[in-house]
């Protein structure tokens, strides 16, 4: 099954919870849930959200505060960074959103080996609390389009060695951004599930737009039309695998780039 919706609440929307039975009606069944300038909400809101995901049939996710740095120079820092990863995972687990996505961290000037090390152990730390915590939840670890930013395939794969509770979320956008426009033909997306596919046999949970980048990696997300990448190349492939499939779009568009996706895939 391929699921398609939002990063955040469509446009014309007043709320989080408003948005499921909007995004139903538009034909989407998906929605990330913004926590990126931090996990403020209530419990009973989260619940409420929940309910209301259930109801309509979208499946939920979060993205976690961007202020998030396992691998940063001050102690203070990374305990805060592990406290945003908990108390989105516990949100997550009250509205029924199975995976959080995190930017794990930056490499702070070091090799990519003692910056893996440091923030692994960061990653297992958090696991370690959620499965004390009986949370029905997983840490998606975003592959990043910054070159300075932890986040590679290679990279997330050493960290799920440790933990099952870790997971990788493919961002297409952030792949092709990070290695200077790598996507260009259907085979560049076909290898790029590929190592998906070699690191973990579970549904793949993605991100999608097209984005501006230079030299340091990337700069700005942009609209689907932009084409770079293109959506068109991919969908192809998407519609081959026999594994769930989740496609949150990145666009300034939101919903409205969600539904230019399902028309190019035909469903």
């Amino acid at each position: 099954m391929i699921r398609l919706g939002p990063a955040g609440t469509p446009h014309g929307v007043s709320s989080t919870k408003d948005s499921m039975k909007y995004l139903a009606e538009e034909g989407l069944n998906a929605m990330e849930v913004q926590f990126v300038r931090g996990a403020r909400m209530k419990d009973s809101t989260a619940e409420k959200i929940g309910q209301e995901a259930e109801k309509h049939g979208i499946h939920l996710s979060i993205h976690a505060p961007y202020y998030i740095n396992l691998n940063s120079e001050k102690e203070e820092t990374i305990e805060k960074s592990k406290e945003r990863i908990m108390k989105s995972s516990r949100l997550g687990d009250i509205m029924g959103a199975k995976i959080i996505t995190v930017h794990a961290g930056y490499y702070s000037g070091m090799e990519s080996e003692e910056a893996t090390e440091i923030i692994g152990d960061g990653v297992v730390e958090c696991a370690e609390k959620i499965i004390d915590e009986n949370l029905d939840v997983k840490i998606g670890l975003e592959q990043m389009g910054r070159k300075k930013s932890w986040g590679t395939l290679d990279e997330i794969k050493q960290v799920m060695e440790h933990t099952e509770v870790a997971v990788p979320v493919v961002d297409f956008a952030h792949y092709h951004a990070r290695y200077d426009g790598i996507l260009q033909s259907e085979d560049d997306f076909r290898e790029l599930l590929d190592k998906f596919e070699n690191i973990y046999d579970g549904p793949l949970h993605s991100h999608f737009s097209s984005i501006e980048y230079n030299e340091t990696g990337e700069r700005e997300h942009m609209d689907l039309d932009a084409y770079d990448p293109d959506f068109r190349k991919l969908a192809p492939i998407l519609k081959e695998k026999e594994y769930d499939i989740t496609v949150i779009c990145e666009t300034a568009e939101l919903d409205r780039d969600s539904l230019k996706m399902k028309k190019i895939l035909g469903l």
